[in-house]
């Protein structure tokens, strides 16, 4: 089966030859398996024989000057189309340090705001023209990158404390950013869409969890975050492609909305965070196709974490539904020889036959 063939599969809530097993490295993941043997010219998930997914993007920022303002052997310091300045890590398995914000209140934001119209160049079509044809020929699944909602606002656009505070102090603000992103994607993925270029699904990260808990409460969810994934997920259904949602934490008590609204898939599933996928698969496995939901924490202890798949793979890929990765990123502690042995056993837990 190609790739494509496992993911449809999945999301009809069918048996396929195997589950799809894929993951995502942190960079600096990909500089060790270099140093230990994997040949730099070579794509980790061929090395690996992982499943083949591709990403279309879009880019729906207010286009603010990207510059590098400071660049030294274990950092990069530069500024990004959402007007953030944040730093980057070179050597380390790390999200960026966000150190200043463009974009603080509704005007800046309505300044931010006029900057972002859904044109044609915003979307890289020579890629496409070069790319779309091999996935196609070689069976991805292709899903379409949306950016938008909670997380992507307060990270990348104007700051976690400002937006928490935000949420409570001027909502209305806060459903303007969520509903104007969302906007640019499903425009210029009409786009998109429009040209002839078909993808299967659409993707967007919006962390609402942290450890045990919901960075906000479920009734504010329901009232400020969800009629904007309400309309992803209708925008996608309307094209007749799935919806799937990554979103880190322990978000337990956002399930039943996800699901009600007709999502079509979560990940990570976050275990260290306090997310039980088995639980989940015996609640709403029927509905939701499961991806990830292997604790990362366990991925360099090669017992363990052989344990832990022994006992969680076969009840997770029952009747289909499910896509193996880990419960976030590939971390730099585990080895090539350990993620080698990892997919090797995936593939061998995951076969249906």
């Amino acid at each position: 089966m190609t790739s494509h063939e496992r993911f449809r599969r999945m999301f009809e809530h069918r048996e396929a030859d195997r589950i799809p097993v894929i993951d995502y490295p942190w960079a600096a993941t990909i500089e060790r398996w270099q140093q230990e043997g994997m040949p730099a010219s070579v794509s980790y998930v061929d090395y690996f024989g992982l499943d083949k997914v591709a990403g279309i993007g879009a880019d729906n920022s207010p286009r603010y000057p990207v510059r590098t303002l400071e660049e030294t052997d274990t950092y990069s310091t530069y500024t990004s189309p959402w007007g953030v300045t944040m730093r980057s890590w070179k050597h380390a398995a790390s999200t960026p340090e966000f150190l200043d914000f463009t974009i603080t209140g509704p005007d800046s934001w309505q300044k931010a705001k006029e900057r972002m119209t859904p044109t044609r160049d915003r979307i890289d079509w020579k890629f496409l023209e070069q790319h779309y044809p091999v996935w196609k020929r070689e069976g991805y699944w292709i899903e379409a990158h949306f950016w938008f909602g909670f997380d992507i606002t307060h990270s990348w656009t104007v700051g976690t404390e400002r937006l928490l505070m935000a949420l409570v102090e001027q909502p209305e603000w806060c459903m303007d950013m969520f509903r104007h992103e969302l906007e640019m994607n499903m425009a210029l993925f009409d786009m998109v869409w429009d040209a002839g270029y078909r993808f299967d699904s659409i993707r967007w990260p919006d962390d609402m969890g942290y450890k045990l808990n919901q960075f906000f409460s479920l009734s504010m969810y329901r009232e400020l975050l969800k009629p904007f994934h309400q309309r992803a997920i209708e925008w996608a259904h309307a094209k007749g492609i799935k919806a799937a949602l990554h979103s880190c934490g322990d978000i337990r008590p956002f399930i039943p909305e996800l699901v009600g609204m007709g999502l079509d898939s979560l990940n990570p599933l976050e275990v260290k965070a306090g997310m039980d996928p088995v639980a989940i698969k015996q609640q709403v496995g029927d509905r939701l196709v499961l991806h990830g939901g292997i604790n990362a924490v366990l991925w360099d202890r090669p017992d363990a974490i052989r344990a832990e798949m022994e006992q969680v793979i076969p009840a997770l890929k029952a009747g289909g539904g499910y896509i193996f990765s880990s419960d976030h990123s590939v971390p730099s502690s585990v080895s090539l020889n350990d993620f080698k042995g990892i997919v090797e056993l995936a593939k061998r837990l995951g076969s249906y036959s």
